[in-house]
């Protein structure tokens, strides 16, 4: 009963994936085929019918959304203990790791995790204090050359360099982790480097979890960079199973260190592998499909598949050419109006674009025409600033060497704390190589600072010290409530004029958030495994307008994977804009950019429109345009070209 219960509503192949011998297993996924149905069938099939231990599995996958969309399908197949199971994202399975041998991988217990604006600021602070020209040592560079060398599993010692710029990027590099170190501080790269590193130089902590996760599955496989392919690889070792789910075709992060050869790696380290093709799609209609599938075969970095659906042959796909951006934004809001009036729902219409300068154009005209519509993928609430400046008190109760944290709030609300103050607090922890709490509470007794300064710092002292004591032994959200209010955070936004209504919404939600806040974890208390969910929960849950507001969905081409809508519209499909200019003279990064396209092609269900211009204004000059390659490619007997009425 419970086979059939696992296996029904599956077709031949996902049942073939599903039910496969306990060996190395690759599902290559096609876009709309029901690849996490493989993952929750698995792993209902490996608990209720080859009766393995929860213990034994480990999944994981790149979202968090996804994370709970599993436990939840797999809640509906079977009962089970999902505590003992672990499924996650990368970075949260790494982290549970390294809270568990905290120890064992050089870290203090109440190490706290950077999110991205964090490390930035934290990058941009050493480069100050290093004396360093920002416009020839730039910040963004720096953070992009540290995460970059992490993703390639490498330590400053291990970089070699060749000229002075190298040298000095090595510098900061290794400048960075040392202050990191002190700190007690790990960025999103550090965070899975570090347990390999622990599993690399500790074997007796890496043979207990490869006996222990003897059934690990990896889902969008495509997307992994050298260090997670290291991380699974090393895991796995020599007797471990491995399923992994991924398509080749969808693989579009490069630019973030992604590696599309990963999976043909996969098949190298490991011989005996399986491979199952999931080709059945569910989603589009045949003329997409025979679209997509036309422009994907002219890649020659693939291991292949194609397509097919048994849904309606569907319309042809629609090409307009417009005369500029603003007749192509017309032209696309005037569908959006027609398909509305003929009772569709604006939610199932998205319009996508390479590069977010295109939405600029897009939204003028929506809003001239009052068409509701939301930017996809917008701010995250805990990365509001009245969000971080909370969150970066109770990081500071946690850990009172988090440096980012205590540059955020020493002067939030002011208290008469200045730049100057703040730099000599800097330099001399520089100097000293102290964390700037530490610099700061030997200052107190120095004469380097004013009077003024000293009775200001001492009072930030004293606020620091109160909220530590007197929140211990108090729930997580009366512990958050009391540091908003004690902080004088609250006071500071109820007196701001603009969003101060909106702020003080937030502060409220972040409240309810900390009293809704479930985790089971011995080894952290509330406070650290709240701060590190924080961090970790990054699929933009928490935006402006919610997923059930009937507006229009504009988002890039790259947020929209994984999505999908009735009625697609990607503009700007002409050259230098998809494919991107700097992408057309080299071809791996061309073959990014048509699996770049293909991903857009197959987020739409019904309808599909690909727009381009003949005139576009870009960097202030207007430039000719020529339809994208990537047209030509498509074949004729699916397209229809639209013309200016």
């Amino acid at each position: 009963m419970e086979i059939l219960k696992i296996l029904e509503n599956l077709n031949d192949k996902q049942r073939e994936a599903v039910s496969a011998p306990r060996s190395n297993l690759l599902v290559l996924a096609g876009a709309g085929s029901g690849k996490t149905r493989i993952i929750v069938h698995r792993i209902a099939w490996l608990l209720s019918i080859e009766n393995c231990s929860p213990n034994s599995i480990l999944a994981v996958t790149f979202t968090n959304k996804a994370v709970l969309e599993i436990h939840n399908r797999i809640n509906k197949l079977i009962n089970f203990n999902k505590d003992k199971l672990w499924i996650g994202t990368f970075h949260s399975l790494a982290h549970r790791v390294l809270r568990i041998h905290y120890a064992e991988a050089n870290l203090p217990k109440n190490f706290q995790i950077l999110d991205n604006d964090d490390q930035f600021r934290f990058i941009k602070s050493l480069i100050k204090n290093m004396n360093f020209d920002e416009k020839k040592w730039s910040v963004n560079r720096a953070m992009w050359y540290i995460n970059n060398k992490k993703d390639k599993g490498l330590r400053p010692k291990s970089i070699e360099h060749n000229n002075f710029i190298d040298k000095t990027w090595k510098y900061i590099y290794q400048e960075y982790q040392k202050a990191c170190d002190r700190a007690g501080l790990v960025d999103f790269a550090e965070i899975i480097l570090r347990s390999y590193e622990l599993w690399l130089n500790k074997p007796n902590i890496l043979e207990y979890y490869q006996k222990r996760f003897t059934n690990i599955l990896v889902d969008e496989f495509q997307d992994t960079n050298s260090i997670q392919y290291e991380w699974t690889r090393i895991l796995v070792g020599k007797h471990g199973r491995v399923i992994i789910v991924g398509d080749d075709d969808q693989s579009i992060y490069g630019w973030r260190g992604a590696q599309i050869k990963n999976i043909q790696r996969f098949l190298i380290d490991f011989p005996n592998t399986d491979i199952i093709r999931l080709e059945q799609n569910y989603r589009s209609t045949n003329k997409i499909l025979r679209t997509a599938n036309a422009l994907i075969s002219n890649n020659n970095i693939r291991l292949g598949k194609k397509l097919w659906t048994k849904r309606t042959e569907g319309v042809p796909i629609s090409i307009y050419c417009a005369f500029n951006e603003l007749d192509e934004a017309n032209f696309v809001t005037n569908c959006i109006q027609s398909l509305y009036q003929k009772n569709n729902k604006l939610l199932d219409c998205a319009i996508l674009y390479r590069s977010n300068a295109q939405s600029r154009i897009l939204e003028e005209v929506l809003l001239y025409k009052k068409i509701p519509y939301r930017i996809y993928g917008g701010m995250r609430f805990f990365e509001r600033q009245e969000i971080k400046d909370v969150l970066a008190y109770l990081r500071i109760i946690n850990n009172r060497n988090d440096d980012i944290a205590f540059e955020r709030i020493i002067n939030t609300p002011q208290r008469g704390i200045g730049d100057r103050t703040i730099n000599i607090i800097r330099e001399f922890a520089r100097q000293e190589k102290l964390t700037l709490w530490e610099s700061a509470n030997i200052l107190l007794t120095s004469d380097l600072l004013t009077k003024r300064a000293i009775v200001s710092l001492k009072s930030f002292f004293d606020l620091i010290s109160s909220l530590v004591n007197e929140t211990i032994g108090l729930s997580l959200h009366k512990q958050t409530d009391k540091v908003i209010k004690d902080s004088g955070l609250w006071s500071m936004y109820e007196q701001k004029t603009g969003k101060s209504h909106n702020r003080i919404e937030n502060l409220q939600e972040l409240v309810n958030a900390t009293q809704q806040f479930n985790y089971k974890d011995d080894d952290l208390t509330p406070l650290q495994a709240f701060l590190s969910y924080s961090v970790l929960e990054n699929d933009k849950n928490h935006t402006e307008d919610k997923w059930n507001n009937n507006v229009v969905q504009l988002m890039t081409l790259h947020s929209a994977k994984g999505l999908e809508f009735s009625h697609v519209f990607i503009v700007g499909v002409e050259e230098g804009m998809l494919p991107s200019r700097m992408s057309m003279h080299e071809n791996i990064m061309l073959e990014e950019e048509r699996r770049l396209t293909y991903v857009g092609i197959t987020r739409a269900m019904l309808e599909l429109t690909l727009t381009y211009t003949k005139t576009r204004r870009l960097y202030g000059k207007e430039i000719y345009c020529r339809p994208s390659r990537f047209i030509k490619e498509l074949p004729p007997d699916c397209i229809e070209k639209i013309y200016r009425k």
